[in-house]
């Protein structure tokens, strides 16, 4: 599978009307709000993916995103201990899923994943994490484990820092702090297809 080498992680619906019309083709909703949101913030994003050509994401609410058609849901390793993965499957549903040491790689490889995704590569600002930055050399090491299946890497990304991302095996860059917390994120969102040579 090929996937768009620039992947956004937006808060809302709201975002992903302003980023997804400046050349995304990938996008994540990562919603945080009301549960009893959760479905039409799903509903409006998938509305606005189909009318620009991209694919939609579903971060955590598996469920909600079954229910509403979503067919591409992200789970985190606590996400996945209470998701019935083969419900997921039997829909036909693709599922990425984060991984920070080899135990959660290989569970996640155990599931037949549509991308795999390691970080904080670099130190990330959204949150308090864990983990240590995982580095450029762990993420050639993860790359050589999962060979054709999608990489996807996360965590204090820059569109500076993509060549050695990439470099290092990366095939996607996820991107949060970058697009929300920069002062024009349309235009860095723009910034970003440009320097990834986004494909689709």
């Amino acid at each position: 599978m090929t996937l768009p080498r620039f992947y956004p992680v937006l808060p809302d619906a709201a975002m992903i009307a302003r980023l997804v019309p400046q050349g995304v083709r990938l996008v994540q909703l990562r919603f945080k709000g009301d549960a009893d949101e959760v479905p039409a913030q799903i509903a409006a994003s998938m509305a606005i993916c189909e009318r620009h050509g991209a694919q939609l994401v579903v971060n955590d609410h598996w469920q909600a995103a079954l229910d509403q058609g979503a067919d591409f849901i992200h789970l985190g390793q606590e996400d996945l201990d209470n998701a019935d993965t083969a419900a997921i499957a039997r829909t036909g549903a693709r599922l990425g899923i984060s991984t920070h040491d080899r135990a959660e790689l290989d569970r996640a490889l155990s599931l037949s994943p549509a991308y795999v995704a390691l970080g904080p590569i670099w130190p990330t600002l959204l949150k308090q994490m864990p983990w240590r930055s995982q580095g450029l050399e762990k993420l050639a090491r993860w790359k050589a484990r999962v060979g054709d299946i999608p990489l996807v890497a996360i965590g204090g990304l820059t569109p500076a820092r993509l060549p050695e991302v990439f470099a290092a095996g990366a095939d996607v860059a996820a991107v949060v702090t970058d697009l929300v917390a920069a002062p024009d994120p349309e235009a860095q969102t723009r910034a970003w297809v440009r320097a990834s040579g986004a494909r689709t």
